[in-house]
């Protein structure tokens, strides 16, 4: 075995851990793969529009859910292609790991493609999951989930320039789901 697949062995988890396994169905909806459409708004009149692919999976011992996000998808990224407007190029992944001391989702986000780093916590409020950080320049950023079906999901990035008052819609994915 080569030390590439035994890295993705000792990653990959077939199912969550059975401790805490009822909080952790939280982000289970998360689990296969997804292509979305994408829109993002700026002072234009109407939305620019691309086009994701989501990858998702248990890990670390199914203590943890972690993700792939790029837009565009794979097979339509090119070398040096432009960038959407407002969201860039993601190429990213998000780890999402319980907390049973908060009873909430500590959550990393990583993409060195847009060098975007976010620390969030994420609970469900309703019938929405809802995640928020405290940005480096003082904005507060609030991503949500919503519309959650078997077979798809709305997720919105948002942000927020007076504490939380007010938010501003960023970034909006429409998933759909392609495999289990």
């Amino acid at each position: 075995m080569s030390t590439n697949s035994r890295f993705i062995a000792a990653l990959h988890a077939e199912k969550p851990a059975q401790d805490h396994a009822d909080a952790l169905k939280l982000y289970a909806f998360l689990i296969g793969s997804w292509r979305a459409d994408v829109l993002t708004y700026d002072d234009a009149p109407t939305p620019h529009r691309g086009s994701a692919e989501i990858h998702a999976g248990w890990v670390l011992e199914g203590r943890a859910v972690q993700d792939v996000w790029m837009i565009p998808q794979s097979d339509l990224r090119k070398p040096h292609m432009p960038s959407l407007p407002v969201a860039g190029n993601w190429y990213g992944s998000t780890m999402r790991v319980y907390d049973p001391n908060l009873d909430a989702w500590r959550i990393f986000w990583m993409d060195p493609a847009t060098q975007y780093f976010a620390l969030q916590i994420g609970r469900r409020q309703g019938d929405r999951i809802v995640q928020v950080s405290e940005e480096e320049s003082g904005t507060r950023g609030r991503w949500s989930f919503s519309d959650i079906t078997a077979s798809s999901f709305h997720w919105r990035g948002e942000q927020s320039t007076d504490g939380g008052s007010t938010w501003t819609l960023l970034v909006e994915v429409l998933a759909h789901r392609t495999s289990a």
